[in-house]
């Protein structure tokens, strides 16, 4: 419960209506995508302008009250849980499309607006916002960037940090800063790259000036089944190896594939170990060329089957399915658990196949979802949380897939975040040393801690309470916070 005098400073600043403080009122807030774990905050703020976010956050800081932004609640680490002693400042009335310059191809938007938003805003002009995650039709833009997000296009196209020039926000004392301008580099240390992915730890986002691209003339997508999902891995290796690179390149294993054609009915070939959809596109000539050259190579590698859209509506049927991985498992399963790990695209193949040993180790069935042109491995754990031991199985799983792609020179996250969900992860793959580099960052920005506290990165104390710097199965990050 916030401090009396702490409240009324904060109902100075906001109208009743933008500050909420009721347990029934917050309860809507208490967790996001990784719903297993859930935490009240003390007080919902909802401010409308940046000044708000300004005296928000000066008040909160002179108090010393945690504060924990939230977009619009899909990440799956658990980086928006709230914390029960702090302020959730939500950012959900900064939706606004402020400019979009067509000459320059740049739009200026707040952290509210939904990825998919920005493209419908622009294109009247021919253009369009490149990075696309699956949830594009609800994740917010602010959220991308606080995750360094991705999408089934990232591999020609980039991630967030690739396609935004300028971020503005305000540190946790209230002070307004810029990362990067609307020039193509801006002076100093690069802090535009370094704020992407920060969870946000280092500031709250108020205003990101996006980079907008010109539509394709043309794009088609292969659609290549294979018969044991090691050759589907190899595939993915050897299209990159003929130097061919992809607008998308995904992939989805056969519990995948079944669970998307019942929801989705995208005329996937359900006999197939796995499936890859590797789209071009470019000029006809180009187009033409390329798809040639992938339907050589992925012949090649064993594939059984290969079609090509022969139009527009075909290739956004094959690509739905894709898209609606996530919700298509979340209808054959009571619960899942979303992983999201990067491996070397050489690794891919033995990466799937412990996954499938791991599998059936834990006795939980899992989905292979991934962006396999750039290794974002996305397994989709199966499980039922009302079956006693299920839950702690899949987050032994988990941790295994996760310790997997470390052993094979990959990393923890691609584009999920650390949040709470990995920081034994973090305490495997980082040396104390890094971890304390890490730390040194964010007390630059936030030297009291107040921002997103207990995310992202693990003291060394903490790595150590979690035994000998390695995780520990079965264990929660917060053996506090209540599990559903």
């Amino acid at each position: 419960m916030l401090d009396p005098l702490f409240r009324a400073r904060l109902a100075a600043i906001l109208p009743p209506s933008a500050l909420l403080t009721t347990a029934e009122a917050t309860r809507p807030y208490e967790c996001d995508g990784l719903s297993v774990y859930r935490a009240q905050p003390a007080a919902v703020a909802l401010p409308e302008d940046e000044a708000q976010v300004v005296a928000i956050l000066r008040q909160c800081f002179e108090a010393g009250i945690p504060v924990v932004a939230r977009g619009a609640g899909t990440s799956l680490s658990g980086g928006a849980l709230p914390d029960i002693k702090g302020v959730l400042l939500s950012m959900a009335k900064f939706k606004r499309i402020l400019a979009i310059d067509p000459l320059a191809r740049t739009a200026i938007v707040q952290p509210g607006v939904r990825n998919l938003a920005i493209s419908e805003a622009a294109a009247p002009y021919g253009l369009y916002y490149a990075p696309d995650p699956s949830s594009q039709i609800a994740c917010t833009i602010g959220g991308n960037v606080a995750e360094n997000a991705g999408g089934v296009h990232c591999l020609k196209y980039g991630l967030t940090v690739h396609n935004v020039l300028r971020v503005r926000g305000v540190l946790i004392t209230g002070e307004v800063v810029e990362f990067g301008g609307d020039a193509l580099d801006s002076p100093g240390y690069d802090l535009l790259a370094l704020v992407h992915g920060s969870e946000g730890l280092l500031a709250v986002t108020t205003e990101i000036t996006v980079r907008l691209l010109p539509k394709p003339q043309l794009a088609r997508v292969a659609l290549a089944a294979f018969d044991d999902i090691a050759k589907a891995g190899n595939a993915v290796a050897a299209v990159i190896g003929a130097g061919i690179v992809p607008a998308g390149l995904e992939m989805m294993d056969q519990q995948a594939t079944r669970a998307v054609e019942q929801f989705v009915h995208a005329n996937y070939p359900l006999d197939a170990q796995a499936v890859l959809l590797i789209e071009t596109d470019g000029t006809p000539g180009e187009v033409a060329a390329d798809m040639a050259e992938i339907e050589r190579v992925v012949a090649a590698a064993g594939a059984t089957e290969i079609r090509v859209s022969k139009d527009e509506t075909q290739r956004v049927l094959f690509w739905s399915g894709r898209k609606a991985a996530f919700p298509a498992i979340g209808r054959i399963t009571p619960d899942y658990y979303c992983m999201d790990g990067t491996i070397p695209r050489r690794a891919l193949a033995q990466v799937l196949t412990r996954i499938e040993e791991l599998s059936r180790q834990y006795r939980l069935r899992c989905a292979n979802v991934f962006h396999a042109g750039d290794g974002n491995l996305h397994p989709l754990i199966m499980f039922d949380a009302n079956v006693a031991d299920e839950l702690a199985r899949a987050e032994s799983f988990g941790a295994d897939i996760l310790e997997l792609c470390i052993d094979v020179g990959g990393t923890i996250t691609g584009e999920h975040g650390v949040g709470i969900e990995k920081l034994r992860g973090m305490c495997v793959q980082f040396k104390p040393s890094e971890l304390e580099r890490f730390l040194a960052i964010k007390a630059a920005f936030d030297s009291a801690g107040l921002l997103n506290p207990g995310k992202g990165v693990p003291t060394l104390h903490r790595c150590a309470e979690f035994g000998r710097m390695h995780i520990r199965h079965g264990q929660l990050p917060h053996p506090e916070l209540p599990r559903f």
